[in-house]
């Protein structure tokens, strides 16, 4: 049996608002590779090649349950090259938040410029959004 499940606006808004105080201070990491199960499985066999930087506040308040991430301090000289497939996102204590796709466009949960990254050299992120599921 499907189930469409909606939320209320001010519901939907808590929900973002709420993961994205976690990230508040916190830290985005970029790797290559296949993303993990989830954000609770171990980084493995994919190489880190950047890592990022939440101000704090991280994000603006949700609208429409949807948080959008205030400027992101890019990493100034990323680790390794490769290219951008997935993020981690890591509280500022270190611990993980949440996982999602880097990519070109709005199609993404991390927007980037462009998914090849330079050893030595910096990685921005262009845009980051958190929406509540049923939003």
């Amino acid at each position: 049996m499907a189930h469409n499940v909606t939320l209320a606006a001010d519901t939907a808004n808590e929900i973002a608002d709420a993961v994205a105080a976690l990230c508040d201070g916190g830290t985005i990491r970029v790797y290559d590779g296949a993303q993990p199960a989830d954000p609770d499985t171990a980084v493995t066999t994919q190489t880190l090649l950047a890592t990022c930087a939440f101000g704090s506040p991280a994000f603006a308040a949700a609208v429409a349950g949807v948080a959008t991430a205030h400027a992101i301090t890019a990493d100034p000289s990323a680790d390794a090259t490769g290219t951008a497939a997935w993020f981690r996102v890591l509280t500022s204590g270190g611990d993980p938040v949440m996982d999602g796709t880097v990519g070109v466009g709005v199609n993404f949960d991390l927007n980037v410029a462009s998914t090849a990254v330079v050893a030595a050299v910096a990685f921005p992120v262009d845009a980051m959004t958190i929406s509540a599921p049923g939003s």
